[in-house]
């Protein structure tokens, strides 16, 4: 089994104080229906578990009924980093995958709320570059104007 590098969720704390939604939130803790609201984001984010290795990125989801996909790192085409101006004061980050694996067929993978998140990505990158060399495949993109 490969070494796991990196393990990570989203983060609820991040989310709470890096979104608009996340202080709306903080403030109808004022009446009592915010808490159940952050429980609530508080298990999302506990149901899965992102976890990087040096070929593959592992997504663990689940509680009752678990799940393990896998990205091939070298299927990898791109990694987006996204954030607000609070996302950024708060310190996290939305990672977006877009790869030629199935798993990211229908759209790219969203990692939201993500704690180091551009620290993350680099690493990521690197791990990506690596694989690809390792390998020895290169990216190719097709146009669909010349078909």
């Amino acid at each position: 089994m490969p070494e796991v590098l990196d393990r990570f969720r989203s983060s609820t704390w991040g989310w709470l104080r890096g979104t608009l939604l996340g202080w709306l939130t903080l403030l109808l803790c004022l009446v009592g229906i915010g808490f159940l609201i952050i429980l609530i984001q508080w298990i999302r984010n506990w149901m899965v578990t992102y976890e990087l290795t040096q070929d593959r990125l592992i997504l663990r989801q689940g509680i009752l009924v678990k799940s393990i996909d896998e990205i091939e790192l070298y299927r990898v085409k791109n990694v987006r980093l996204d954030f607000t101006l609070i996302n950024q004061w708060a310190g996290i980050g939305t990672i977006s995958i877009d790869s030629s694996d199935e798993t990211t067929r229908a759209g790219a993978l969203v990692i939201p709320h993500i704690e180091r998140a551009a620290e993350r990505r680099e690493e990521m990158r690197t791990l990506v570059d690596a694989a690809r060399q390792k390998r020895r495949v290169r990216e190719l993109d097709v146009s669909s104007d010349f078909l």
